[in-house]
């Protein structure tokens, strides 16, 4: 069973941060209305949150999400997933597609928690989508069909890009921007403290860093450029940015940022794991 972008039925099963930002983001792009959105949570703060921020509904039970909503976003905490797919499997049906957002939990848990003949998508988000600026990955389970995929990803698209990959890939897509943001965030702290230590203002040195990131990764998408060509672009010889070029190599920060994807990798394939 396949449902229309303009009618579906969302509803999340954990209702904390990254679920409200999915929520916030959805309803920013205009593809759902608040009316069209059910939410439950263990935790009554975490539900009042999501309610504040998103006018949506708070369902008493996980099972009434369930029977309000045609897609299901399951976003409770990994530790947490073996007791929810117990509770919620008498109440998923053929029509419901269940899209997990757990990190480290397999489509081959899902599907064995709820029933080989559910219709699972495993999907790998991030924060920025609350920004319209995520980007998500999704891989489907075996009775998912190809509409599945398609309805999801139209979701997903509207707070920023997506894209399906195998399921195997899933571990370094979190390493990469299911972590990324962090790393990002470190490095505009970081050169906003440079513009600090170099005189300008807090607020105007973070503003200026934080612009410059938006910018440059701007410029990588829009024009399709390698960033190395882009970086030759702006590095003239004895400049002042090959000098700061020169800096960053000599501290190890390409070296110090990949090992960082690969670190978060690996951690994600260790919970996929235990």
């Amino acid at each position: 069973m396949s449902h229309d972008l303009a009618t579906v039925r969302v509803g999340f099963i954990g209702a904390g941060q990254m679920a409200t930002a999915l929520a916030r983001g959805f309803l920013a792009a205009g593809v759902l209305t608040p009316e069209r959105i059910t939410a439950a949570d263990a935790y009554a703060s975490a539900a009042e949150r999501f309610q504040s921020t998103t006018k949506a509904t708070i369902a008493p039970s996980n099972r009434e999400v369930l029977a309000k909503s045609d897609v299901v976003f399951l976003a409770v905490k990994p530790q947490q997933m073996s007791a929810v797919l117990a509770e919620i499997r008498p109440a998923v049906e053929r029509r419901h597609l269940v899209v997990s957002i757990a990190a480290g939990i397999s489509l081959k848990s899902l599907e064995s928690g709820l029933g080989a003949d559910r219709r699972v998508i495993r999907v790998m988000p991030n924060t920025p989508c609350l920004v319209a600026a995520g980007a998500a990955a999704y891989a489907l389970g075996s009775a998912a069909t190809t509409e599945d995929g398609a309805l999801v990803q139209a979701l997903l698209n509207t707070v920023g890009v997506s894209a399906p990959v195998a399921e195997a890939l899933l571990d370094a897509v979190t390493g990469l921007s299911g972590s990324g943001p962090a790393f990002v965030y470190l490095m505009i702290e970081a050169l906003s403290d440079g513009g600090v230590r170099a005189g300008l203002p807090r607020e105007l040195s973070t503003k200026f860093a934080a612009q410059t990131v938006l910018g440059a990764a701007r410029m990588v998408l829009e024009t399709q450029q390698h960033p190395g060509a882009l970086k030759d672009a702006v590095t003239s010889p004895g400049g002042t940015t090959i000098a700061g070029i020169q800096a960053l190599e000599n501290a190890g920060v390409r070296g110090g940022l990949m090992n960082a994807v690969v670190a978060a990798t690996e951690r994600s394939r260790q919970l996929s794991q235990g």
